[in-house]
């Protein structure tokens, strides 16, 4: 049985071995992922989008992603297990924070929570990991703020935005967080972050010199025709594999051609 993958492991990475993780939101992928190669399971928020058919991540309840944590967990991936800290979860106060994020891992399983923001949620990240509940951060393109940034916008252009971003990232760096989400903002400014920083960061849409990249698991699978976000590259096309293999059993149904007989039970 392989190791388990713990925090101090991730945090040992920076430097010598790029971090490699996905999202899922279930136990039938979990189980996939788990005979791969893979460091960090992230159980997203993404799963109101990509689950749920979502606009947005900002609908995801508490109860939900426990929900989705808990499918992971119980398969007791290799992969450090994840679980993102949802809209209004944490930012409303220091102890709603930590309870919400201690349900994640009483209840949910997991073994870290990743919340978004920088300085102003640094009561919260300082709190909860005071807890003794290991923080992931995320910086740059942070979908709870899809609004105040008036839409999915690339962060930290222009030499001020990306000070202000390094700035971010150090002050998570102090209040303890193992590792850094940098979403959609130039590459160089991640590179110099990543430099600045002696904790790992994980790009998705930031180019790649970061200390490893994350990828939605349906977008790195090619399970939608229309979704494709200049940062992501399609290793398979499921989308037409599954949908080949289900109109081949709708045909056969509609033939009356399955069940064949190997498929039926005999007297």
């Amino acid at each position: 049985m392989k190791k388990p993958i713990s925090i101090i492991d991730i945090l040992n990475k920076k430097g010598k071995e790029r971090i490699v993780m996905v999202t899922s939101y279930d136990a039938t992928m979990t189980k996939i992922l788990d005979a791969t190669e893979v460091d960090v399971i992230l159980v997203g928020d993404s799963a109101g989008m990509v689950m749920a058919g979502g606009d947005t991540t900002l609908g995801v309840t508490m109860d939900q992603m426990i929900y989705h944590t808990a499918c992971v967990s119980r398969v007791r991936p290799r992969a450090l297990v994840v679980g993102d800290m949802p809209f209004l979860s944490y930012q409303a106060g220091v102890e709603e924070a930590v309870r919400n994020a201690g349900r994640f891992l009483k209840e949910g399983g997991a073994q870290a929570v990743k919340l978004e923001g920088g300085k102003r949620v640094i009561d919260q990240v300082k709190a909860i990991v005071r807890a003794d509940i290991p923080v992931m951060g995320h910086l740059g393109l942070t979908p709870q703020s899809v609004h105040a940034f008036g839409g999915y916008k690339v962060q930290g252009r222009g030499e001020e935005a990306a000070m202000m971003l390094k700035e971010n990232a150090l002050a998570l760096q102090d209040a303890g967080v193992f590792s850094l989400v940098l979403e959609c903002v130039p590459a160089a400014v991640a590179h110099e972050v990543t430099e600045a920083l002696a904790i790992p960061t994980i790009g998705i849409g930031a180019g790649p010199l970061c200390d490893g990249q994350v990828l939605v698991i349906q977008d790195l699978l090619g399970m939608s025709k229309e979704f494709k976000p200049k940062f992501v590259k399609r290793y398979a096309m499921l989308f037409d594999t599954i949908k080949e293999a289900v109109d081949a059993y709708a045909g056969e149904v509609r033939e009356g051609t399955f069940p064949a007989d190997e498929h039926c039970f005999k007297d």
